[in-house]
């Protein structure tokens, strides 16, 4: 589904050059809910942005499917963005004119996709994460919650191969918090979606199947899930998090 190979990235300020992402590589498979966690600075936001091709790595590779996005032209790529990768921000990003039915639709209005289907799967989706009484409200009459599961609905709208998700709780209580995590897994178990979540919170991530680990710019570590409990599973990155700031003194 997406694989990563030997990602570098680097940026000058001034005469200085600092390295951020030191040759990371990783796989995602299909249907997995896999989750990035690290330190400020470990290279998160940049390896999503350079995923997402935002912005360019300096070298290697990123192939979504059989298609290798570094190469595409930014035509090409921003064709990717709207028909093969959903995205989730941290702010939400809804149009505050739009209501929350049309801010869901827009990738597909975006895309010329304009079809008697399109308001059928967002009354799907609305229904999915529990919105559809708020469907013809606008952003600024819901919740925080609320918002980010329009986010998430908005990013399924198209079918996506994978969906890229930045902190998608980190604006949010825990209530609400959870049922945006609920939203993800209703998408994975019931749309069979790939996604792929940076975060800083332990309990975002802990609902994850896989957890990869950044540290000054490279993988140290991957945690399977697997048949542990929830909690558990919390625990070990929390453990882990912590034997890694210990081994450089943070």
């Amino acid at each position: 589904m997406l694989s990563v190979q030997n990602l570098h990235k680097s940026y000058k300020v001034g005469n200085e050059k600092y390295e951020v992402l030191k040759g990371v590589s990783l796989e995602v498979r299909q249907g997995e809910f896999v989750g990035v966690m690290g330190p400020s600075g470990s290279g998160k936001s940049t390896l999503l942005n350079c995923i997402s091709c935002y912005i360019p790595s300096d070298s290697g590779k990123i192939k979504l499917g059989d298609t290798d996005l570094a190469s595409l032209s930014e035509e090409s790529m921003a064709h990717v963005r709207n028909e093969k990768l959903g995205f989730v921000f941290q702010d939400f990003l809804l149009l505050d004119g739009l209501s929350i039915k049309d801010n869901i639709m827009l990738p597909r209005i975006i895309g010329g996709k304009i079809t008697p289907s399109m308001e059928e799967s967002a009354d799907m989706l609305c229904e999915l994460f529990g919105i559809s009484h708020i469907k013809n409200k606008y952003p600024a009459d819901v919740s925080g919650g609320e918002r980010q599961r329009t986010a998430v609905a908005r990013a399924l709208i198209n079918s996506p191969e994978l969906i890229l998700a930045d902190e998608p709780t980190g604006n949010l209580d825990s209530k609400s918090a959870r049922t945006v995590i609920d939203a993800f897994l209703r998408a994975k178990n019931e749309l069979s979606a790939t996604i792929f979540m940076v975060t800083h919170d332990s309990f975002a991530a802990s609902f994850c199947d896989r957890v990869i680990i950044l540290k000054d710019g490279n993988v140290r570590r991957s945690l399977l899930h697997g048949s542990k409990e929830r909690r558990e599973f919390q625990d070990d990155l929390l453990d882990t998090i912590r034997e890694l700031s210990e081994v450089t003194g943070e």
